[in-house]
């Protein structure tokens, strides 16, 4: 469903209720459910001049990309790419309200995705390859920041419950810039940070107090298997370093009153054949070193896609039984919050 750039009436968004609440007020009402009074996201209870000023210091990044832990430290600025193959402008394939993601994201309006172009990992199974590797500019285009917070503005018009920004991770100044556009012109609604999992920390640090939900792949445990299938040797432990700063910020997923999201943190993790997802591993470092309340999806749509024909090990679906055996290894690791 296409949302086409037009003209808003932002003071529609100023309406004397929001304007007495203009502080964040949440009423406890179960262990992962408050009431929401008058709920603010964080970054609207940033000052406009610091979000400003995190966009500024994310497009400093730019200028030698250490956006990611490929540390390609090209100059996108003047015109470089380096792994992602995006400049330094934002780049997106598609947007509207899903009903496909996890229900606490979907509630009755939908989650309000915006998929951005390229990415930082190489999985060779990819579903969305067409706008994430090699020559993709035919499924994405670019924008300006002025769009892509109309884009924004217009997904909570549209009723969605949140701004989900699916894969992020190179293109976070970008996204900065324009989320300081939309606050100042009333976006209201909790942003998502829909990430792979393979981010900075650096670049992280910069997001405190401006994501209200990370919603982070844990694709592999082994450093061999994501080497030879996602082109990341280092992706375990640049993924369980960035999982543990996001649980840091926002901590468990924390819903309203009607089970819609408001805070905290959703894990994916993608169940691969002959577990070369770890999930073992994966599970027991998501209730030990982050806690057993983490809200977890663990997913069986695998398929084989993209390249994955070359690779004979990943060149099926799971089994009914991989998929049963995942989740009672999630269970025994003391995790009991699924989608």
């Amino acid at each position: 469903m296409d949302i086409p750039l037009t003209p808003l009436d932002h003071k529609a968004f100023f309406n004397p209720i929001k304007e007495l609440m203009r502080t964040i007020i949440l009423v406890e009402m179960g262990r992962f459910t408050v009431q929401n009074v008058g709920f603010q996201p964080a970054y609207k209870r940033l000052a406009n001049e610091a979000l400003k000023g995190k966009a500024d210091l994310a497009r400093e990044m730019l200028k030698e990309c250490t956006l990611c832990p490929r540390l390609c430290r090209v100059d996108r600025t003047a015109g470089e790419t380096g792994y992602c193959g995006v400049e330094d402008r934002p780049f997106i394939s598609s947007y509207g309200p899903h009903f496909g993601e996890e229900r606490p994201l979907v509630g009755r309006g939908g989650s309000g995705t915006i998929f951005m172009g390229g990415c930082n990992l190489g999985c060779m199974f990819c579903q969305n390859w067409t706008i994430s590797h090699g020559s993709h500019e035919r499924d994405a285009h670019y924008i300006n920041e002025s769009e892509l917070a109309g884009l924004m503005l217009g997904l909570e018009r549209a009723g969605c419950h949140n701004i989900n920004i699916v894969t992020p991770t190179h293109q976070m100044p970008m996204i900065l810039g324009a989320l300081s556009i939309a606050a100042q012109m009333g976006l209201g609604v909790p942003l998502v940070y829909n990430c792979g999992g393979y981010e900075s920390l650096e670049a992280l640090r910069l997001l405190e107090g401006v994501v209200d939900i990370y919603m982070p792949d844990l694709k592999y445990m082994d450093a061999e298997a994501s080497g030879r299938l996602s082109d990341a040797p280092g992706y375990p432990e640049a993924a369980k370093a960035a999982l543990r700063e996001m649980h840091r910020q926002v901590g468990v997923l924390m819903t309203d009153e009607r089970g819609v999201a408001l805070m905290g943190m959703v894990v994916r993790h993608l169940v691969l054949p002959g577990g070369l997802s770890g999930t073992r591993e994966a599970m027991r470092f998501l209730a030990r070193e982050l806690s057993p309340d983490t809200y977890v999806n663990v997913m069986d749509q695998y398929r084989p896609c993209y390249r994955a024909g070359e690779f004979p090990e990943i060149n099926r679906r799971i089994t009914g039984e991989e998929f049963q055996e995942a989740l009672e290894l999630a269970r025994r690791a003391g995790l009991h919050r699924f989608a």
